[in-house]
């Protein structure tokens, strides 16, 4: 069996096919024709040539044969691929390995959340949600500087994770925003006005199921292509990193706040990522797997 996730669904799964990866660079021309986007396929596999050599000369050293580029090709199992997304983002392709099956999230909940968290939540009304995944919060910059001026001049309260208080911009917060090191999404999210965030797929699969508007800040990797998706779904606003200053996140997040529309769409796919039961179909599509061996 082979698994998934989005980010390789994007290179691996659908750079040949008629839904290709949006990336910044390449957004315009992928996009042209499904035998433009294999044309570029072919031109990395045709760079990488040299990354993969040592493994070449590995496999001659052991009487094996050349095989294809391993960043590019010969991932999938022939048994059974898992692709570990949501529908909502991406169906089938043509091209996909014909025994792939799209399980929907599998989501891990940690539901553990400190009783201060709590105690900010009922405080008051909804907050919106500034958070940077598990790893861009080391590289955040002005993330949180602009997110605290933003929610100060739309007067609404503003909940931060920020992995360590040492990424805040300054020690003392202003009334009504708070920061926590952590906090479980499957806890804050639905609980959140709006969700602000990278655009990572663990953090997009969340703020998904959580039904709830977003404003997607895409630093690089994955993070352009799941915020298109998101945006073509009508529940998304996508701000690249380099625009993230304060009068934009304003206009963005009063768009967010005040659109109807947003929310609607927002609790439409919510709902259907949750009924997905990602963890559920991907365990049983693998025992139907042992039990027909």
């Amino acid at each position: 069996m082979d698994f998934v996730g989005a980010f390789s669904n994007r290179v691996c799964l659908c750079v040949r096919s008629s839904d290709p990866p949006q990336l910044p660079a390449l957004r315009t021309i992928a996009a042209t024709h499904p035998l433009v986007a294999r044309t570029l396929f072919d031109v990395g596999k045709w760079t990488t040539r040299s990354w993969v050599e040592p493994i070449q000369r590995l496999r001659h050293e052991l009487g094996l044969p050349r095989s294809q580029n391993p960043i590019f090709e010969g991932q999938h199992s022939p048994t059974l691929v898992l692709a570990l997304f949501s529908k909502v983002l991406a169906q089938v392709q043509p091209d996909f390995p014909p025994n792939t099956l799209v399980t929907g999230f599998p989501f891990y909940d940690h539901q553990e959340a400190s009783s201060d968290l709590f105690q900010f939540l009922d405080a008051g009304e909804p907050p919106i949600l500034f958070t940077l995944g598990s790893s861009l919060v080391w590289i955040a910059k002005d993330f949180y500087r602009v997110s605290i001026e933003a929610a100060q001049q739309l007067g609404k309260r503003a909940l931060l994770l920020v992995g360590d208080q040492r990424n805040l911009p300054q020690t003392k917060l202003p009334e009504g925003v708070a920061a926590f090191d952590y906090a479980p999404h499957s806890v804050v999210m639905p609980r959140a006005s709006v969700i602000v965030h990278q655009g990572g797929i663990g953090t997009t699969g969340q703020a998904l199921r959580a039904s709830r508007p977003m404003l997607i800040v895409p630093f690089g990797q994955d993070q352009p292509d799941n915020a298109r998706r998101c945006v073509r779904l009508g529940l998304a606003r996508t701000l690249p990193y380099s625009r993230f200053n304060t009068p934009r996140v304003v206009t963005e997040l009063s768009h967010l706040l005040n659109n109807r529309t947003n929310r609607d769409h927002a609790a439409k796919v919510g709902q259907e990522v949750e009924e997905e039961n990602g963890t559920k179909r991907a365990c049983d599509a693998i025992e139907q797997v042992l039990r027909d061996r």
